[in-house]
């Protein structure tokens, strides 16, 4: 059986969509520097990403926005975005599900149509979350990155939406950014 890994970044954020990604892994693939995507700086992180996507048989990525968070809650939002990762993989090398046993950080799995489980601390155990974390989190960042060029008032490169003390404040002086989370409290305690 073929594993496939899949994980999210993003849940905590104040701001921005919660991103996932679906990843398998040859037996060949080799990086040494595979870890849970929060245990290695952003540079690390960049460099295994592109060893991912260069050396993984198949990789997916998907989110959810910022207003299906707000609609469904972040929880739900984060099984849509695995879903969609996982779909995007699978139309991207026009793979079939059923071959897969899939291996989801956290407590929950997403609706999708292969053999699912929940692990904690999967991404710190398993190379295909460990890969489907870092995919997950540079591609969030990349997309703060390129908020924070848009509004550069809310300081998205430095904490990435991330509910900062200095994040809070920006948004209690400039009210709510265009990709806000409504229904996240913001307030400084």
């Amino acid at each position: 059986m073929i594993i496939c890994g899949i994980d999210e970044a993003g849940r905590g954020p104040l701001a921005g969509p919660v991103y996932a990604a679906a990843v398998i892994l040859g037996d060949d693939f080799k990086c040494d520097i595979l870890n849970d995507s929060k245990k290695l700086s952003a540079a690390r992180r960049e460099q295994a990403e592109r060893i991912i996507y260069s050396g993984a048989l198949a990789w997916g990525v998907g989110w959810a926005t910022h207003e299906e968070i707000d609609r469904i809650n972040i929880l739900q939002a984060s099984l849509l975005a695995m879903k969609r990762a996982f779909e995007e993989m699978l139309k991207r090398k026009n793979l079939s599900p059923e071959k897969f046993s899939v291996i989801v950080d956290g407590l929950h799995v997403p609706d999708i149509s292969a053999p699912c489980r929940a692990m904690v601390k999967a991404d710190a155990q398993i190379h295909e979350v460990m890969a489907a974390s870092i995919l997950a989190k540079t591609a969030r960042d990349r997309f703060m990155n390129e908020m924070a060029l848009l509004y550069p008032q809310y300081g998205y490169e430095k904490h990435k939406g991330y509910p900062t003390r200095a994040h809070r404040e920006l948004i209690i002086k400039y009210g709510p950014s265009p990709i806000q989370r409504m229904s996240f409290r913001v307030g400084t305690n």
